[in-house]
């Protein structure tokens, strides 16, 4: 499986994968775990907001178990952050299959669409549509950067724009939902350990600050005559760096849009994406209160306008205690040893979706820690864990 899906939307030149939402690549990724689904007999499904489905026993019974993740990437991603999750997914359906394992609840694999908002800027779309936390008039409002809205993109891939929002009906026919992925960081590494369980997910947001001035040519205007937007901009990027340090958070401008983006124009508007996380809400909000102050001073100084909007926030989310309780408790059954349980800076679906159902989260050991890059990786011997510890889990929710 994994060889198979490997090749699909990686660029030959940078190596990372350029798998985004409603493309070529998406759509080979969808016929992917289709595929998957089907050689196992299971019925598959594509719901009102596009996330796949495979089925094993009744999906209309209700209690289901369903484990899963995504398929898409940042730009230039890693082959790790979501694809992990399906592959063992069904990996571990046949490692129960071989074990003799009988399901008495339904049971699912899922692959939510758009989970890194890589091509529309909201991350978790499809979770996020399910679960409520999207109206379908604001997702139509999503425009990439060529100007291609969301419903466009969707229409052009085979699907209809018009059928998304709410699925509460789906949601109440699931028990728990249980998401592997591999760790974004290195703690598993620096203990020493192949699997992990999530304990809850840092409060997270999207900020895009737009830093007005005016074009003018970079040969003849003096420095003192300039209203030079990249200039508080850039200083912007440097307090970030420095008022995340101060309160123990972390904070990045990861894009950037100039205009009219000539190298020898002055910019007229320099706009900035700000991602910024913390532990606890009250780091967070220092954080960007801080950031945005620093802005409007260095705007006021160079004579630039500046304005701040909040395009995505998601709250702290605490996964479910009684599940992340029983994962332990089957995970340390046949050991004796407590697995690690440790929080992540990274948004996932199942965080969206805690506020629904019962949700818990599987890490897998990321030797160096680097994800959203091409050298994202994880050491075979480690996903197997990954694929026995789901395995067990699975068997223990939803098996006799």
């Amino acid at each position: 499986m994994w060889r198979d899906l490997l090749p699909v939307g990686r660029d030959k030149d940078t190596r990372g994968y350029r798998r985004h939402a409603w493309t070529g690549a998406d759509a080979d990724c969808r016929a992917w775990f289709r595929e998957q689904a089907e050689s196992r007999g299971l019925t598959y499904e594509l719901d009102r907001n596009g996330n796949q489905w495979a089925w094993h026993g009744d999906p209309e019974a209700g209690g289901a178990v369903v484990t899963g993740s995504h398929l898409d990437s940042v730009p230039d991603g890693g082959a790790f952050d979501g694809p992990l999750g399906v592959v063992s997914s069904f990996a571990a359906l046949d490692e129960l299959r071989r074990r003799g394992a009988e399901f008495t609840k339904p049971f699912a694999i899922t692959n939510f669409g758009d989970e890194e908002g890589a091509r529309f800027g909201l991350a978790c779309v499809g979770s996020r549509l399910t679960g409520g936390h999207l109206t379908r008039e604001a997702a139509h409002r999503l425009t990439d950067a060529d100007g291609v809205t969301l419903p466009q993109a969707m229409e052009r891939a085979g699907y209809d724009p018009d059928t998304i929002g709410p699925d509460p009906e789906r949601l109440a026919r699931i028990d728990a939902f249980i998401e592997l992925h591999v760790e974004q960081g290195r703690a598993l590494d620096l203990s020493g350990d192949a699997v992990g369980i999530a304990s809850s997910i840092w409060p997270h947001g999207r900020w895009r600050f737009d830093f007005a001035g005016e074009a003018n040519h970079a040969g003849t205007t003096r420095l003192v005559d300039r209203r030079d937007p990249m200039l508080p901009y850039a200083e912007t990027v440097l307090a970030a760096r420095r008022e995340a340090r101060l309160a123990d958070a972390v904070a990045t401008f990861g894009k950037i849009s100039v205009e009219p983006n000539g190298v020898n124009a002055i910019p007229s508007m320099v706009r900035g994406w700000l991602d910024s996380r913390a532990a606890g809400q009250d780091a967070l909000d220092r954080t960007v209160t801080a950031i945005e102050k620093a802005a409007r001073e260095y705007a006021d100084a160079h004579g630039i306008d500046v304005t701040l909007t909040r395009e995505s926030f998601t709250p702290v989310v605490e996964f479910d205690h009684a599940l992340r309780g029983e994962l332990s408790r089957i995970l340390g059954l046949d050991t004796g040893l407590d697995v690690p349980v440790l929080g992540t800076g990274a948004g996932h679906d199942a965080g969206i979706l805690a506020s629904s159902i019962p949700t818990a989260m599987l890490f897998v050991r990321n030797p160096t820690g680097v994800s959203h890059s091409p050298a994202e990786s994880a050491a075979e011997d480690d996903c197997l864990a990954g694929v026995r510890a789901l395995a067990d889990v699975l068997e223990g929710l939803a098996c006799k």
